[in-house]
């Protein structure tokens, strides 16, 4: 099989997607990417990240593959874990406290930063609406997450979330607690809990 085809097989096993990072890991040069892209047998929709003609854009995964960094958080992590019904207009990523945002705001995405351990802490793998893995923050981190000041997640949003967090099989009280308590909103959570539970 061609390199060419092989980029190919790469973009089809992952809906439609492909970029410059699983060529590499793959062994195989980042100029058949160019060379598809002349052909029209693939899109460059944003850097370093690639798509089949026809393929609807998955942003929640370009924005991902651009910043490899940053977390799905807050009101795009309610959405990801079906916690609200609401798409989000600007989806919200989290970043290692050093991390230079002047890239990442001008892709309009609301951007925050967290210090270690806070940055690592209940980040798990899930998958975009359009099928293809990314990177957010899980449900107990991130509905302590929205009940901390600075995120500004109106109060409508936040009881939504714990009435769908409540009725959820895979839901994991302790883990809930465990958080509150290490991001001091321990007492918000159990107000909301003990209405619902």
């Amino acid at each position: 099989m061609s390199n060419s085809n092989k980029v190919l097989t790469i973009a089809k096993e992952n809906n439609g997607t492909v970029t410059s990072a699983m060529l590499q890991s793959a062994g195989i040069a980042r100029q058949y990417l160019k060379i598809l892209v002349d052909k029209g047998l693939l899109e460059k929709v944003a850097r370093g990240v690639y798509v089949l003609p026809g393929v609807w854009d998955d942003e929640f995964f370009i924005l991902q593959a651009q910043f490899k960094k940053g977390i799905f958080s807050n009101e795009t992590g309610l959405f990801l874990h079906d916690l609200t019904d609401r798409t989000p207009l600007v989806y919200s990523m989290t970043f290692p406290e050093n991390y230079n945002l002047s890239n990442v705001k001008k892709e309009g995405i609301l951007a925050s930063r967290a210090k270690e351990p806070f940055y690592n802490m209940g980040i798990e793998t899930v998958i975009s609406p359009s099928g293809n893995e990314i990177l957010s923050y899980g449900m107990e981190k991130t509905l302590c997450d929205i009940l901390r000041p600075r995120s500004r997640v109106e109060t409508g949003v936040i009881v939504e979330a714990f009435k769908r967090y409540a009725a959820k099989v895979n839901k994991n009280i302790p883990k809930l607690s465990e958080y509150a308590k290490i991001l001091r909103v321990e007492g918000k959570v159990r107000a909301y809990l003990e209405v619902l539970i």
